[in-house]
């Protein structure tokens, strides 16, 4: 059997294969709320036989938004709101769904990507005050967050812990913590981002203390007997910041703490970042972190043909892969690696008779 469609256990939660549906942020809701469109597009994806599906990055508070049109799970409003949705996508799917919880810091208060995706002026339409670790703003033109002080800390970990409760009321399988890409936790892990002079700043130590508390408040929060897991940014891509040697000690800190899986992206917190964009360039960091950790790693980044995220998985440089553009472009990607690598895929009976003659044992009834 292909490496890439054999089962893999997070903590007591059992995949049919190694495909994870990364999250990919819609820009589609209403004050926080889901909307049918994430219906429809985690309804798609639902049906593509991958191993779990993760919800866009999902805002803990209305500040931790990216922008004014990203989910939330915040109150029971947009609760409610999930809990319809997630409804009609299990009506029809039993593929484990996860969760990314998530608060943007210093890059929320944006325009929509495709108007722009600009920083929105805390006082004009459809924009707020942004936070972070200190009062840097990401680009030197953009309004400055406020640095966050003790009560901002201890408000945004309950914000965490709150919305991981409410992640399990709605029956969510797994958590992962955003850790990456620029986001509220990265500016707390990064030295480029993060120029406190307490208990949360300054060594290493001191910079992995406040998402290390997240993660805490998060675990404490969620079932003992679902998994929780973290998505980093294995480097910045920048001189002076977060490199693999400091992921690779977050990675050992996690996993003290029973961490299921780890994540490792790239990028997104310095403008003046050079990422050698490519086919699996992110899969080194990956690879690295698996060296040094037993617990699952997950690499994402430029993944795009079946061969080529079956030598990644069967050669060890991680335990799964994560898919988002190529499944936004091929949501039955997981359906075509299958045919290529001889493999069978769960379907469900509407879509049986469509397998190709060619593949007469490629799907199995879901």
């Amino acid at each position: 059997m292909a490496k890439l469609f054999e089962p893999i256990t997070l903590g007591n939660l059992t995949l049919a294969n190694r495909i994870v549906i990364a999250p990919m942020c819609q820009y589609s809701a209403e004050d926080g709320r889901m909307t049918d469109w994430h219906a429809m597009h985690l309804g798609n994806l639902a049906q593509s036989g991958a191993g779990i599906l993760t919800i866009e990055a999902t805002a803990v508070s209305a500040e931790g938004r990216i922008s004014y049109a990203d989910v939330g799970l915040w109150n029971d409003e947009t609760e409610q709101a999930m809990a319809k949705v997630l409804d009609s996508v299990r009506r029809w799917s039993d593929m484990p769904i996860a969760i990314q919880l998530a608060h943007a810091g210093r890059k929320a208060s944006t325009a929509k990507p495709w108007d722009g995706g600009g920083q929105i002026a805390p006082d004009a339409e459809n924009g707020w005050q942004t936070v972070s670790a200190s009062n840097l703003p990401f680009l030197p033109d953009e309004n400055a967050p406020e640095a966050l002080d003790k009560a901002g800390l201890d408000r945004i970990r309950e914000a965490f812990a709150d919305a991981a409760r409410r992640a399990a009321r709605l029956g969510i399988d797994a958590v992962q913590i955003h850790g990456a890409h620029g986001y509220l936790l990265h500016q707390f892990l990064s030295p480029l981002s993060n120029k406190r002079e307490d208990e949360y700043g300054g060594s290493l130590e001191n910079r992995m203390r406040f998402p290390l508390e997240v993660y805490d408040a998060v675990r404490a929060a969620f079932p003992a007997d679902r998994p929780v897991t973290m998505r980093v940014s294995g480097t910045d891509w920048a001189e002076g910041g977060w490199d693999i040697e400091q992921t690779i000690a977050f990675a050992k800190a996690l996993e003290a703490r029973g961490c299921a899986a780890y994540h490792v992206s790239s990028g997104g917190l310095d403008a003046g970042q050079k990422i050698p964009v490519g086919p699996n360039y992110q899969v080194p960091l990956a690879r690295k972190v698996k060296e040094a950790v037993s617990m699952p790693v997950i690499a994402v980044g430029l993944i795009t043909e079946p061969e080529q995220a079956e030598a990644i998985v069967a050669t060890g440089e991680a335990d799964m892969i994560g898919l988002a553009r190529t499944v936004l472009y091929d949501p039955r990607w997981p359906w075509h690696a299958a045919a290529a690598l001889g493999a069978t895929v769960k379907a469900a009976p509407q879509f049986l008779r469509c397998q190709p003659r060619v593949y007469k044992d490629l799907f199995v009834q879901a």
